[in-house]
């Protein structure tokens, strides 16, 4: 007889698999859930569950799910765990995988304090099993009231709580401080300015107000990147490319923008996400010509959403950018050297 899998690890690898192929979310929701609900439990009690046909009748394990406990149990891959992994994407390009083997951190990840699906442990957790060195918390602004943005006290706690999954972790790995703060009309930031100053890494992007006219645009964006507190400027024209909140390029002048960007170090980023895809290539190109760092992340707000590197890894390599001008290639200590 096979020995017995984890079956917590297959439930969580196949939640990971579904968020990175950017699946629906209760479909994810279903298989992490019913994690949580047996993570504190041991194999034998797993194993007991199974046979007295108790599992099913538990609170957030449903049948599917339950199945696949059943064959983990039984020391069989399941099966939906074995049809995901058969259908993974192709390969990264030679280029591309040099640039994502050189990547040591994610500057742009979301936990469920926002809007992401998640809470900070579990996006911690699978950061480390991708590889990671560090992982940098960036969750919303209070303006951003439709993703439950941070006020400036829900931020100083997770500052704390950052502060002990560190001690907890040791030298092995870093959680970093850090927002992403909505660019107010005028290029201020919304968020205080004395807080930002204590975090890590300050990503900024706008997030209303997304067709303003040309010119008012570009000088609330120049407004924002001359800000010393600024590190990233986020997904920057607010494009989307897929699905059913497709939404055009925002207008600005994006030489002048990026020429701001090299003259006062904030670093372009080219997010990761499927429908966003920002900067399109053409701007991307233009960056790189006009001297800029960048970050490559992912913008996740769901733990298998770390895996999307490889998405902007692709575009970067295509478009010249090389892998010392990408910040997340460096160590957690240059990149706090930078930013700070």
């Amino acid at each position: 007889m096979s020995e017995p899998r984890d079956a917590v690890a297959d439930l969580r690898r196949i939640a990971f698999l579904l968020e990175r192929a950017h699946e629906s979310t209760y479909r994810v929701r279903a298989f992490r859930t019913a994690a949580a609900v047996l993570g504190g439990r041991d194999s034998d009690e797993i194993a007991g569950l199974v046979r007295s046909g108790e599992l099913v009748r538990l609170k957030g394990v449903g049948e599917v799910t339950a199945r696949c406990v059943t064959e983990s149990v039984a020391g069989e891959e399941p099966v939906y765990l074995r049809r995901l992994e058969a259908t993974e994407g192709t390969p990264l390009d030679e280029a591309a995988a040099a640039l994502r083997s050189a990547i040591r951190g994610d500057c742009h990840s979301h936990t469920d304090a926002s809007d992401g699906g998640s809470p900070l442990r579990e996006m911690v957790l699978t950061a480390q099993e991708l590889g990671h060195d560090y992982l940098v918390i960036t969750d919303h602004s209070p303006r951003l009231t439709v993703a439950n943005g941070l006020s400036a006290e829900r931020l100083r706690a997770q500052l704390a709580q950052v502060a002990e999954l560190n001690v907890e972790l040791g030298d092995g790995f870093r959680v970093l401080t850090g927002i992403e703060v909505d660019i107010n009309e005028d290029g201020s930031l919304d968020q205080d300015e004395e807080l930002l100053a204590e975090l890590d890494v300050v990503v900024a992007s706008v997030h209303s107000k997304l067709r303003m006219p040309r010119i008012e645009m570009t000088e609330r964006m120049l407004t924002a990147i001359a800000n010393p507190l600024v590190d990233v400027l986020g997904h920057c024209t607010g494009r989307m490319v897929t699905g059913s909140r497709k939404r055009p390029e925002s207008e600005f002048d994006a030489g002048e923008v990026f020429a701001a960007c090299a003259e006062y170090g904030v670093a372009v980023e080219v997010n990761s996400r499927p429908e966003r895809l920002d900067p399109p290539k053409r701007l991307l190109r233009l960056a790189v010509e006009a001297g800029c760092s960048f970050t490559i992340d992912t913008d996740a707000h769901a733990p298998g959403q770390l895996d999307w590197l490889g998405n902007g890894c692709e575009r970067a390599a295509a478009c010249g950018v090389a892998p010392d001008r990408v910040l997340n290639t460096w160590t957690a200590q240059r990149l706090l050297e930078r930013t700070r």
